[in-house]
């Protein structure tokens, strides 16, 4: 894929995850329900882990900086970073046979796992202990259902978006004519 294809497609990526994080999202000081992990998780597929960290980081910071829902803290920002490294590694599909589709849901199950449990409930219940002043374990006992709830709504989401994009992307994107 061309330079100009991948910047074109990360910023039609980024723009998305800023609505679907900063508009179109349940917030509760302690739980947010949001589809957010969509482009990033096609980002990573797409793109590769540099591109997935670099939209999520510029989405977090455009987000913070001109749709704020509170005082900005760097720890939110590094989560997405790590978040979005993890996902890239996994998924990341070089070429259009990469894996096989087994080994894809494999890779996207346990990539939505290891987010599950490093970045979401991990960092982020850390950062708003910190922030809030509540206790941790307090904190992370209502938090755990809700990503345990969405471990197979994004595994889920991302393998029926993948597969009906997986042509038009191959098609399009990745083919000869630039």
């Amino acid at each position: 894929m061309s330079k100009n294809k991948k910047i074109i497609l990360s910023a039609l990526l980024l723009a998305l995850l800023i609505i679907l994080s900063r508009f179109l999202s349940i917030k509760t000081p302690i739980v947010t329900i949001s589809f957010s992990f969509v482009p990033t998780m096609l980002c990573a597929i797409w793109l590769g882990p540099k591109w997935t960290v670099l939209i999520n980081v510029l989405a977090d910071l455009i987000g913070a900086t001109l749709f704020p829902f509170g005082s900005f803290f760097i720890g939110y920002t590094i989560t997405t970073a790590v978040a979005a490294l993890i996902y890239g590694v996994l998924l990341f599909k070089k070429e259009e046979d990469t894996y096989t589709e087994k080994q894809f849901i494999i890779r996207v199950l346990l990539a939505c796992i290891l987010v599950t449990g490093i970045a979401n409930i991990g960092l982020n219940t850390l950062w708003l202990s910190i922030t809030t002043g509540k206790a941790f374990m307090v904190l992370i006992a209502s938090r755990l259902v809700k990503e345990l709830v969405m471990i197979p709504i994004k595994v889920i989401t991302i393998i029926f978006l993948e597969r009906a994009l997986r042509k038009p992307f191959n098609k399009y994107l990745r083919g000869q004519n630039d």
